[in-house]
């Protein structure tokens, strides 16, 4: 696989320079099986890699952005294994610590859709190298040297030393790098461990950018429809809220997104007043340019309304955006969700408007539906630039399949070939 965009600024392995993202969070080892069925009837597996936040770490690495991932694996096989599969995307993975008395996790998971009864996920990751991360082993400098940093609720679960260290990350401070979290609330890691619910609302109310499925806020909350998450959830200057193969929301702030404690964000329908070192509007950046994301609340698309949020102040008001999902002949429902937050990322970075961040969610997503395991190469950064500059009928009449993603490359090909 190769990159889709310019050079990493921050070479795997170096641990040097401010990169345009860090994710932390724990990533496993995963076996997918070779035929379906039970667990109980598989005969053999694949070994692949996992993990919400290394996911969107490839993901924004394989669009062109630099990326670090910062976890805890364990001194054995499948720790070195899942740092050289995630530094192999281009991902910086120097802050990764090793833990010599706990193993790295893995899992095991049936072929079908997640969403059915006959799916099935073994996890062994109980005691785990990652549930050991805490504030005080973890390297906080290499954490908070993105423009932003990516987070999610499954980190929090691990354990209270993780908890802990995703409220301190959290929090605000002066210089603080715009914060990502992605919910991702799954119920069984916090068996035994009352609260988490409230937990994660916690955790997103500290977070500039928030990305919930209106199913698990139900299951969560108890809230149902996006307004009402919105109303739940006032603080972030930017609330993604996803609706499965419905589409998306967004709410988003009049100021947009600045850091918690630290620099105002540069707005991305402003271009006078973006910072010089950002990406531009194609994307490319400078070597070694630092620039903070610029959000904004203020790009035109189908289906924005202007909307007052209770608890955002007076006079303050939201604007929603409404974008659908494109129709996927879907071949796995895995990876959806991390695929999304990248891809919502990576058009953040480069100063797109909100409704195109929407539209680059929903095509990362496509490109993880449409391949058998967790990681897919999103696509090709021209290719999802002209498709996601459709007008709203071809939008919403577009239709992916497996291997959409290569099919401007093959395109090119042929026109070049006699």
């Amino acid at each position: 696989m190769t990159s889709n965009g310019p050079a990493d600024a921050v070479s795997p392995g170096t641990g040097t320079g401010t990169c345009d993202v860090v994710a932390l969070g724990e990533s496993m080892v995963t076996f997918l099986p070779t035929l379906a069925g039970r667990l109980a009837d598989v005969p053999s597996f694949l070994r692949g890699i996992g993990g919400a936040e290394s996911n969107v770490a490839c993901a924004l690495a394989r669009a062109g952005h630099s990326a670090r991932w910062v976890g805890r694996v364990g001194a054995d096989g499948f720790g070195d294994h899942l740092v050289r599969a995630i530094a192999a995307y281009g991902v910086d993975t120097s802050a990764v610590r090793r833990d010599p008395t706990r193993p790295t996790g893995v899992y095991f998971r049936t072929a079908g859709d997640r969403g059915t009864d006959a799916h099935e996920v073994a996890y062994y990751r109980a005691g785990s190298a990652a549930s050991a991360m805490t504030a005080e082993n973890t390297d906080l400098a290499a954490v908070r040297s993105g423009r932003v940093l990516h987070l999610s609720g499954i980190t929090a679960a691990l354990s209270d030393g993780a908890l802990a260290l995703m409220r301190e990350l959290t929090a605000p401070r002066p210089g603080r790098p715009l914060v990502s979290f992605d919910v991702n609330h799954r119920p069984a890691l916090w068996r035994g461990r009352p609260g988490g619910p409230r937990v994660l609302l916690d955790l997103a109310r500290g977070a500039d950018i928030v990305f919930v499925g209106e199913d698990e806020a139900r299951e969560a909350w108890g809230l149902h429809g996006a307004r009402a998450i919105r109303e739940a959830l006032p603080e972030p200057d930017v609330l993604v809220v996803k609706d499965g193969e419905r589409g998306a929301v967004v709410f988003a702030s009049p100021t947009a997104a600045g850091p918690r404690g630290g620099a105002t964000a540069l707005h991305a329908s402003a271009p006078a007043h973006r910072d010089p070192r950002a990406a531009d509007a194609t994307g490319e950046r400078p070597e070694g340019a630092t620039g903070r994301c610029a959000d904004t609340a203020g790009a035109a698309g189908r289906g924005e309304d202007a909307v007052d949020t209770p608890g955002r102040g007076e006079n303050v008001v939201d604007t929603a955006v409404f974008v659908p999902a494109p129709r996927v002949d879907v071949v796995a429902a895995v990876g959806a969700g991390d695929a999304f937050a990248a891809g919502f990322l990576s058009a953040t970075l480069r100063g797109l408007p909100v409704r195109d961040r929407l539209r680059h969610g929903h095509l990362a997503a496509a490109a993880a539906l449409t391949v058998p395991g967790d990681l897919a190469d999103p696509p090709a950064r021209g290719h999802a630039d002209r498709l996601a500059a459709l007008g709203d009928h071809a939008w919403e009449t577009l239709r992916l399949g497996p291997g959409w993603t290569e099919a401007d490359a093959r395109a090119a090909e042929e026109v070049r070939t006699p």
